[in-house]
């Protein structure tokens, strides 16, 4: 058991994970990027599960020194802009995200950066972006996240990362301008969507942006969709890849405990093959794992969900079956 051989990571590897738990302080605490209490719990529990001694068995040094700790500030304090709901502190503590990510690709490692919600990717890709601006990103996610300030319905920005990292009309916003739009189109592939807004599909559409539905994992089966997926982003196999994985690409039966569970999802395998089939490119330079919460099911919920968490970190980073 041992991760592939690597272009961009020198020996011996090293794995970095960065824990970002996030809230602010109102009458009804929750996540800063979305409305539901307990995603940042999540990180918290994935590594209470084991995980750092989980990824050492593999053959990774890691290196973990607590979770980030970000600044609480009330709701008052950060009145929405426009349709934004707490858009400075999202923004602080993503660009804070950045920093560490970015230090740690810069010194060698692979981050792994543990959600929280989805919003923390403006982060974490832009993190990568730092050291890798070549780098292709692989999405796996029920969602696009690819709402504008302008299409979005709910203002909340954990459904629109993926429109700041790319720059897409709307995103010129202050509060965000340290985001470098590094990310273009034709480096973006989804696989998992099932619930998307009709903005997104537009969006998609206007810039041909590749995305793998559960219908065509469905209809090609997920080794297919896969191969096809890393065709299209890194066809000669000589990109560096961000793996940016929310839980609720799974289908809710395998990992209930997420904010926005949809059924029709990953089964167990589907999500690990991902996972491995990325890891056997030797290309992957940082994992995101995000939306694990804890809040939202009974205890032995929370365990499966955690469980799948750590499996597919472990997966993403070199654990084989045989």
């Amino acid at each position: 058991m041992s991760p592939s051989k690597s272009p961009f990571l020198p020996e011996p590897y090293t794995a970095s994970i960065v824990g970002c738990p996030f809230s602010f302080s109102c009458k009804t605490p929750f996540s800063a990027g979305q409305r539901k209490a307990g995603v940042d719990k999540g990180p918290i529990h994935l590594v209470e599960a084991g995980l750092v001694d989980q990824l050492t068995e593999i053959g990774w040094k890691v290196k973990f020194d607590g979770h980030h700790q970000f600044e609480e500030v009330s709701a008052a304090d950060d009145p929405q802009i426009g349709k934004l709901r707490n858009p400075r502190l999202v923004s602080r503590v993503t660009e804070a995200v950045a920093k560490a990510v970015g230090e740690h690709v810069q010194n060698g490692e692979l981050p792994v950066t543990l959600g929280g919600d989805h919003s923390l990717a403006m982060g974490t890709i832009s993190g990568t972006l730092s050291k890798y601006p070549d780098a292709c990103v692989i999405w796996v996610d029920a969602h696009a996240d690819i709402n504008t300030p302008e299409t979005t319905d709910s203002g909340n920005i954990h459904g629109m990362p993926v429109s700041f990292l790319l720059g897409l009309e709307g995103t010129k916003i202050p509060e965000f301008s340290w985001i470098k739009p590094l990310l273009t189109p034709d480096r973006l592939v989804y696989i998992g969507l099932r619930d998307i807004d009709d903005g997104e599909k537009k969006i998609l559409k206007e810039h041909n942006i590749k995305a793998f539905s559960m219908h065509e994992v469905d209809k090609y089966g997920i080794g297919k969709v896969v191969e096809l997926a890393l065709d299209h982003v890194n066809a000669k196999r000589d990109r560096p890849i961000h793996l940016s994985f929310d839980v609720d690409a799974m289908d809710p039966t395998v990992a209930p405990s997420t904010g926005t569970p949809v059924r029709g999802g990953l089964t167990f395998r589907e999500g690990h093959y991902i996972c491995e089939a990325v890891q056997e490119t030797g290309l992957l330079v940082a994992f995101d794992l995000v939306e694990v919460n804890p809040s939202l099911a009974d205890a032995a919920s929370v365990q499966a969900t955690v469980a799948v968490g750590c499996s597919l970190v472990r997966a993403a980073l070199g654990e084989t079956l045989l």
